[in-house]
């Protein structure tokens, strides 16, 4: 017969209920990683300041402020050119911002 084959199939053994707990306490530091991150900001800006975004760490954008005196020279192009880029640069930041919160959890993954 195979080593193991008759072991008692109740329960967990040792090894896998710590792990278990192991990743109760990771489900729990990553739900309150996320909800910081929900409530963090980065604000990006272009053109020097003419535009503005704020975006939260779980990437939901909050804010956007265009400086009016752009307004009056700009055209439509450069303006929309404006605004991709600093959303872009602002979802780029949030990134990184979840990588920081985040990134360390996924290491003490006991996989």
């Amino acid at each position: 017969m195979a080593k193991g084959f008759n072991r008692p199939t109740g329960g967990m053994g040792g090894g896998q209920a710590g792990m278990m707990a192991q990743i109760q306490r990771l489900q729990k530091q990553m739900e309150e990683a996320q909800a910081q991150l929900a409530a963090e900001t980065v604000t990006a800006s272009a053109g020097g300041g003419a535009i503005k975004v704020t975006m939260t760490g779980d990437q939901k954008c909050k804010a956007v402020e265009i400086n009016p005196e752009l307004l009056k020279d700009a055209d439509a192009e450069m303006l929309q050119d404006l605004v991709l880029s600093v959303v872009n640069m602002a979802l780029d930041q949030s990134r990184e911002l979840a990588a920081q919160k985040m990134g360390p959890l996924a290491g003490g993954l006991p996989f």
